[in-house]
C-alpha cells in the first residue's frame, strides 16, 4: 500500500504572515493538530504543531498582559526544518520516519506542492486494516526456522481446514535470530482444529497455548 491511498487530500493550511490567533482558532474548528505552512506557489515551508501553539499562547492567568502574542505572525513559532513524504513512498516507509524522527505527521509533497497530510492516526487506522483486527476472526502465532519456505508450509496446513486467511505479520524472534514468528490472522473464531493440525505438522504454536491441546 501507498501513502497516496491513506493520505487527507484537502489540507488545512496557513500561510506565514498570518496569525497565531488564526491558527488557533483553525485547529479548534477543524479538530487538527497540525497546520502546514505554505508560500504563495503552495510549497511548504513550515508546519505548525499544537504544542507549538501551547508554547507560544499566553498563560490564561496572564492573558491580559499578553493578549498581543496572539498577533504575532505564525511563522515566529512555526517548525521549518520539516520532513515530507512523496505520494508514493510505501506506508511501511513512512512509519518508519515516523518512527525514527519521532514525529505526528507528514505532509506529502508532489512537484514541490503540497498535496496531502498522513498523521499517526491515519497510520494507526491503516495497521488495523491491513492486520485485519476489526475483522470477527482468530491470531494465531507459529514459531519458525528462519528459512525460506516456512510461510507457504503453514499456509498449506491452514488450507486444509479452508480457514480464510486475512493477515500475515512476521518478525524476527527475539530471543534466537535462527526463528521467525509468523503472526497469522484467520476468519474463525474456533482455532482449535488449525491449531492442532499445525502440530501434528511439526510447528511450534506460541499462541494461543490451549489448555487440553497437545503440544
Amino acid at each position: 500500500m501507498i501513502v497516496e491511498e491513506i493520505m487527507k487530500q484537502n489540507v488545512t493550511t496557513l500561510f506565514p504572515e498570518d496569525t497565531i490567533a488564526a491558527a488557533i482558532k483553525l485547529m479548534t474548528e477543524k479538530k487538527i493538530r497540525h497546520i502546514p505552512i505554505v508560500n504563495n506557489d503552495y510549497g511548504v515551508i513550515g508546519l505548525v504543531s499544537d504544542r507549538d501553539i501551547k508554547d507560544a499562547a499566553p498563560s490564561i492567568f496572564h492573558l491580559d498582559d499578553h493578549k498581543g502574542e496572539l498577533d504575532n505572525p505564525i511563522k515566529s513559532i512555526m517548525t521549518t526544518k520539516v520532513i515530507t513524504g512523496h505520494p508514493l513512498d510505501f506506508i511501511e516507509e513512512i512509519a518508519a520516519v515516523f518512527y525514527e524522527h519521532n514525529i505526528s505527521c507528514l505532509p506529502i509533497i508532489k512537484d514541490r506542492k503540497l498535496v496531502g497530510i498522513v498523521t499517526e492516526t491515519d497510520l494507526l487506522h491503516t495497521l488495523v486494516e491491513l492486520t485485519g483486527a476489526n475483522q470477527p476472526g482468530s491470531q494465531i502465532e507459529v514459531r519458525v526456522p528462519n528459512k525460506a519456505g516456512m510461510l507457504c508450509e503453514v499456509a498449506s496446513v491452514i488450507s486444509i481446514r479452508k480457514a480464510n486467511i486475512q493477515s500475515v505479520l512476521v518478525y524476527s524472534d527475539p530471543k534466537d535470530e535462527r526463528y521467525k514468528i509468523l503472526v497469522v490472522r484467520i476468519q474463525t473464531m474456533n482455532p482449535i482444529a488449525v491449531i492442532e493440525d499445525l502440530k501434528k505438522a511439526g510447528h511450534q504454536v506460541l499462541w494461543p497455548n490451549l489448555p487440553g491441546v497437545s503440544s
